[in-house]
């Protein structure tokens, strides 16, 4: 039961991460692609590292780790990437009084 349960988990990451990249073939903005193709393959990674972990439960610190630091770092990722595609020459760069 535990390696139904893996390996549906790993196929269901696995499915996230063809369903983020082919949301790439898309007529949409370039922000709008990336954004589903980060939430996606951060899902279907830790799907895949939860299927993982179903198998090697002694490695539990480590795999934890692993999807914790996948959650935070692709969470960061996505506000570094807003943040430098939003426009600052709006009000605050206009000096005219």
């Amino acid at each position: 039961m535990i390696n139904f349960l893996s390996y549906t988990c790993i196929a269901i990451g696995l499915f996230f991460w063809f369903w983020g990249t082919s949301s790439l073939l898309q007529p949409r903005s370039v922000l709008f692609k990336l954004h589903n193709l980060s939430v996606s393959d951060t899902l279907g990674s830790i799907a895949i590292i939860f299927g993982l972990l179903l198998q090697r439960p002694r490695e539990l610190p480590l795999l934890i780790l692993a999807i914790i630091s996948l959650a935070l770092w692709n969470t960061m990722l996505g506000y570094v990437l807003a943040y430098c595609s939003t426009n600052t020459t709006g009000s605050e760069g206009n000096n005219d009084g």
